[in-house]
């Protein structure tokens, strides 16, 4: 019997006045009491009871003993009643991390339906565009479109993302609705300046994708900041299909070439430390995320260089 059941037993003892009442409580023998305290004693080197026929008495140092393991036991069984209750009602700070756009966009307010659902958690969000160590800084999920090479991580994909050409209404009737790609080069387009997104991707009459070279005088390495630039009648921009979605449904964007464009479909992964979804506040929001927006079962991500080639070969099969 390890050192807390030790004190765990001596305090019970003291507490009912007697070996037998512990030992009804704790489902053991009076012999079996009194054996475990001696060895309590014999350990700590010091007699921590003076034991009568009647009743039991603590020497100086078994009421110092006593009362400080009283506190001791009380704190342990507190904790592991907040965590068997935490286990039914997450609770706790939930430190997530995405990109920019997506945050805004498409994450921000999942959150708060999240938030309504789970409202002992708190939420604290941060937003980066490059890769962050989880474990440095100490985020317990990050949720990112497109695959990650990180190593030491479970990938749960919570749903995809696609891209879709438009503009506003005000630009397409100052300057005419393309009806074909090659129309493209007589417009203003926007060009996202991040992994080579002056290219967009067409489809081809052999079901191939072939990539055209756009022109314009604006470009940006934000996607919020075209998403405004076109919303305001700058010209034509490729997006996320989750911060267009609306201003479509609203009449403020027109989706374009839509026949012709590939949308170049991109899954969006949850990535979290191996382990960790079995932390109530975790397990519930990766649940929450896959409810949302569709998702596939958890796969630990790969640490061989040719192993991720693979799986990234087999993301884009997908999409």
């Amino acid at each position: 019997m390890d050192e807390l059941a030790e004190m765990r037993v001596f305090v019970r003892a003291l507490e009912r006045g007697s070996f037998a009442g512990a030992a009804s409580d704790l489902g053991l023998t009076p012999s079996a009491v009194s054996k475990l305290i001696a060895r309590l004693e014999a350990r700590l080197g010091v007699r921590l009871v003076n034991r009568t026929t009647r009743k039991l008495s603590l020497t100086g140092e078994g009421e110092t003993y006593f009362h400080s393991g009283r506190r001791l036991v009380e704190a342990m069984d507190n904790l592991e009643q907040e965590v068997a209750a935490a286990a039914e009602h997450p609770r706790g700070l939930l430190r997530i991390n995405t990109a920019l756009s997506f945050g805004v966009q498409h994450l921000a307010p999942a959150l708060i339906d999240f938030h309504r659902r789970y409202p002992d958690v708190r939420i604290s969000i941060s937003l980066t565009e490059r890769p962050v160590d989880l474990h440095a800084e100490q985020i317990d999920v990050a949720v990112r479109v497109g695959t990650s090479s990180d190593e030491g991580l479970m990938s749960l994909k919570v749903g995809d993302v696609s891209r879709v050409l438009c503009a506003s209404p005000q630009y397409l009737a100052q300057f005419g609705v393309p009806e074909r790609q090659e129309d493209l080069s007589q417009h203003r387009c926007i060009a996202f300046t991040v992994r080579n997104r002056g290219r967009w991707p067409f489809r081809t009459a052999d079901g191939g994708v072939e990539q055209m070279e756009i022109s314009g005088v604006l470009a940006s390495d934000n996607q919020e900041c075209i998403l405004q630039l076109v919303l305001n009648g700058a010209g034509i921009g490729r997006l996320a299909d989750y911060m267009v979605a609306r201003p479509i449904r609203d009449g403020r964007l027109v989706a374009l070439l839509a026949h012709q464009h590939d949308p170049e479909r991109t899954p969006a992964y949850a990535l979290y430390p191996t382990g960790t979804d079995k932390v109530p506040k975790l397990r519930v929001f990766l649940e929450f995320l896959v409810q949302r927006f569709g998702g596939e079962p958890p796969r630990r991500l790969r640490s061989d260089p040719g192993d991720r080639r693979g799986a990234a070969d087999e993301e884009r099969s997908r999409g």
